[in-house]
Parts: structure tokens; C-alpha cells; sequence
């Protein structure tokens, strides 16, 4: 099955408004549950993808998906870029992000605004790079998505992608199988109270396209140099690429 096809709740409606719906039932606790589930080790995950942009110094960056603001935050503090947008389709994550933003004093250079990865409302060739963290998993049409990105990099920008992946080597792929549908949905549930967001989130893991198979449709999309890096035996899968 295709991870467009995986919904949040078993019921009749586009992802996209199950998607919106899930996220904003989780906002309050998204983040405890990020780093609880992960054991805090997306921290270091999420600092080894922004890193990998330095040397390319982009001034304008996009944040597609941008959740509670972590990575956007992150790109502020790390690239020192101009400006960084954030856009997201849940306005309760982005409530979250804002505070955050604030309690950090970046609210002149980060800014967050309700955005549709498939429709940007930005101009072409409008931005430097863009970053995506573990929210392309989420999207209703993930080629649509990444040519939307494209079309808003400017030639030669960058599209760093991040997002979680499952181990492909033995014995790690077995204990993340049991991690994963065991342990995942039982802390989930207990702190966030959705009970079917962290069973989606297994589920849309295994159906992501994995490393290798993810490069080609990048490259459909006017995408170039795409390569990719495995994080802690594959659990989460980092890829970079050039307009």
C-alpha cells in the first residue's frame, strides 16, 4: 500500500483533513511524545540535517510541514539565514510554534502561516532552501509536493529532506518491529489520548519510500545531486538535493 493511502482514522475523508484533524488533537503533547518515543535522540537527528546546509549559507528558508517549529527554530539559530517560513496545515501545531518562537525572541526572522505543501502559495525560484522533517510521510501527494518545491527553489537551492525510516538490516529491524507496533501505540495513547495517532505512525513509516527508492521521484521533479544518509542503524534517513 502506498503511504497516501494510509489514514489516520479509519473513516471516509481525504488524508489531508485527517491529517489536520490528528495534529491538532496531539499539539499540546506532540512534542513530549517526539522525544519520549525517540528517546531524544530526534535532537541529534534533526541537528546533523540542518548542519548538512551550512556550507551552502541560504538566506531565505522554507520549512514545509513545520509542525510545533522545531526545525525552523533550528534553521534560525544554526544558518543565521534572513528569514525562514514555516508553513503547516494545522493551525494548533503552529499555536505551539509560535510561543516557542517567541520565548526565543526570533519573531523577526521565523514567521509561520497556514500552507498546503501540494499548492505553495510562494512565487517561483523565491527561496534557498527548503526543509522538510519528518512530516513527508503525512502528505496526500507526495510527487505533487516535491515539484511544488522545486518550483519555489531557486536554481542551484537546496531541498534537504529528513524523515523517519525503518532499519533495513537484522536484528534492528526486528526489535524496531516490535518497538514500533508494541510500545509506539501504548505511550502514545497514554500521553496524547488520540488512539490512533501513533498507530498510523508505524504504519506510515513502513510504507514511505525507503532510501534508494525515494531518489527517482526527486529527480521527476527537477531535482539533482539527490543522496542520502542513514541516521542511528536506519531509523531515521536524511536526503539532500539540488535544484
Amino acid at each position: 500500500m502506498r503511504h497516501e493511502e494510509i489514514m489516520p482514522y479509519d473513516k471516509q475523508g481525504p488524508k489531508r483533513e485527517q491529517v489536520e484533524k490528528m495534529f491538532d488533537s496531539i499539539a499540546p503533547t506532540y512534542d513530549r511524545l517526539n522525544h519520549t518515543l525517540a528517546l531524544g535522540i530526534d535532537r541529534r537527528w534533526r541537528s546533523r540535517a540542518i548542519d548538512a546546509l551550512k556550507p551552502f549559507r541560504p538566506q531565505h528558508v522554507l520549512d514545509i510541514a513545520t509542525g510545533t517549529g522545531d526545525f525552523a527554530i533550528l534553521a534560525a539559530e544554526r544558518l543565521q539565514p534572513a528569514s525562514v517560513m514555516g508553513i503547516d496545515i494545522s493551525q494548533g501545531m503552529m499555536d505551539v510554534a509560535r510561543k516557542k518562537v517567541a520565548q526565543r525572541g526570533l519573531q523577526n526572522i521565523v514567521h509561520f502561516a497556514t500552507g498546503d505543501c501540494t499548492a505553495l502559495t510562494m512565487p517561483d525560484a523565491s527561496v534557498d532552501a527548503v526543509t522538510i522533517a519528518y512530516g513527508a510521510r503525512n502528505f496526500a501527494d507526495l510527487h505533487t509536493a516535491l515539484c511544488e518545491t522545486a518550483r519555489v527553489l531557486r536554481r542551484g537551492g537546496h531541498l534537504m529532506l529528513v524523515e523517519l525510516t525503518t532499519p533495513p538490516r537484522f536484528p534492528m529491524k526486528q526489535l524496531f518491529w516490535i518497538y514500533a507496533h508494541v510500545c509506539m501505540p501504548v505511550v502514545g495513547r497514554l500521553i496524547s489520548h488520540d488512539d490512533s495517532a501513533y498507530t498510523y505512525l508505524p504504519q506510515s513509516m513502513a510504507a514511505f519510500p525507503q532510501a534508494e527508492e525515494l531518489a527517482p521521484l526527486m529527480r521527476e521533479c527537477g531535482f539533482a545531486e539527490v543522496t542520502y544518509r542513514r541516521f542511528t542503524f536506519g531509523l531515521s534517513t536524511m536526503y539532500l538535493a539540488t535544484k
